[in-house]
């Protein structure tokens, strides 16, 4: 089954602090909703383990984030492949681009496309969209109260 995440979000600071956070480990750790771990393997390579929960199907998944085409602080293009053992798997490209918005702040967009197979196929489209945007605007949450702490006072 194949699906698309699209959406932008403002972000109240600079392009390059927004480019900083994407790109820190611990930030991201602590965004990303499930994340067990998240370890940095060479420059362009994160490897993860998060726990999800995606209607029924509750699985861990083992899965890596490659990054390519990489344009600091512009964005780059991530390249991810998971796997969640009997529940299945998802892989997919996603696009990142940061702008700068006319009050200084960024424009975060992103453009996802990703495939899942197995159980969490099985749940439905309409479950399995549903699900991936509730992650999605969970990880942003979370990002942007991360964001507030690296304000200056």
């Amino acid at each position: 089954m194949s699906m698309q995440l699209r959406s932008e979000r403002p972000l109240p600071v600079d392009m390059a602090t927004a480019w900083a956070a994407l790109n820190d480990d611990e930030t991201l750790r602590r965004c990303i909703p499930g994340c067990e771990s998240l370890a940095r393997e060479g420059q362009d390579m994160l490897v993860a383990t998060v726990c999800l929960a995606v209607g029924p199907v509750k699985a861990r998944f083992s899965g890596t984030v490659r990054m390519e085409d990489v344009r600091p602080p512009e964005g780059y293009r991530l390249v991810f492949d998971g796997q969640g053992g009997m529940a299945g798997f998802g892989k997919g490209t996603a696009v990142v681009q940061l702008t700068t918005l006319p009050d200084g702040g960024t424009l975060l967009t992103y453009d996802a496309v990703a495939q899942v197979g197995g159980k969490i196929a099985q749940i439905g489209a309409r479950l399995v969209n549903a699900a991936a945007q509730k992650i999605a605007a969970e990880f942003f949450t979370r990002f942007e109260r991360e964001l507030a702490t690296r304000l200056p006072l």
